[in-house]
């Protein structure tokens, strides 16, 4: 085991330098005061951040993304508690079908969801509607939260709930302070991934959105087909940043390690 100790942590080393190598290399050509993408720099400068700031059309983007992932992934939420807790606390008629029914968004290409959703959504005379483009989203994250709900409720201790019941606790009584506080890692880490993949969804939003509720990612798309320069190095820079910031406050206040893994 010690012998294979180096090779391991070399292995481990090299996966996380190529990961964050892009980051890194996104972050530095976003403070560069030259007209290209291209390094080393020369100099340091926060023009393309200034620019960044000075685009409405931009700004207007990131805050739909933002109001978009939030209530989505709220929906999701939702949806996805009683749906995981029906699945893994009771035996129904059609339940393997409803359980894969729930998780089959993850597994077909979102190009293919919207093509799919673009066709209905013209049939039913909403293309643009920022509401559909939300529902749309819902569709596509709801396994995220449902997986993570899923693995906290098979894995909780039944008997504090159990003990409730028998002190005459109500349903939604019992659920409030027993079952919820028990399965939070799991609903708190699940919303957390469908925020991060609702706000970072591009394949799908370009389909199914419009000017009007672009998306930071389908915008910054679009303004790479026109021209390519260091401005979308700050807008990444600036999401890395603000993904960044969300993990750390997360994890202070909750920690990521029962977020993500879902201790309790």
């Amino acid at each position: 085991m010690s012998r294979n100790g180096p090779l391991a942590l070399g292995f481990h080393t090299v996966v996380v330098v190529f990961m964050m190598a892009p980051l890194v290399v996104v972050c530095l050509v976003a403070f560069t005061p030259e007209n290209t993408l291209s390094l080393p720099t020369s100099g340091f400068s926060l023009r393309w951040f200034r620019a960044v700031f000075e685009r409405a059309d931009f700004i207007q983007a990131f805050y739909n993304s933002l109001i978009l992932a939030f209530t989505a992934a709220s929906l999701a939420t939702l949806i996805a508690v009683p749906a995981a807790l029906a699945i893994s606390r009771y035996a129904f008629p059609g339940r393997n079908f409803f359980s894969a029914l729930f998780l089959s968004p993850i597994i077909i290409p979102h190009l293919v969801l919207g093509v799919a959703m673009l066709r209905l959504f013209a049939l039913m005379g909403v293309n643009g509607s920022f509401t559909w483009l939300m529902l749309a989203h819902v569709v596509i994250i709801t396994p995220y939260v449902l997986r993570l709900v899923l693995a906290a409720a098979i894995g909780i201790d039944r008997s504090a709930e159990q003990a409730a019941e028998s002190l005459g606790a109500g349903r939604f009584t019992l659920f409030r302070l027993v079952t919820l506080p028990m399965i939070l890692p799991g609903v708190a880490g699940g919303w957390l991934l469908a925020f991060i993949n609702s706000f970072d969804e591009v394949t799908l939003s370009i389909f199914v959105s419009s000017p009007a509720t672009q998306t930071l990612p389908v915008r910054m798309y679009v303004y790479a087909t026109e021209s390519i320069d260091p401005m979308m190095a700050a807008v990444s820079a600036l999401v890395i940043a603000l993904t960044a910031a969300t993990m750390i406050v997360l994890d202070r206040v909750y920690g990521l390690d029962r977020v993500l893994v879902g201790k309790h």
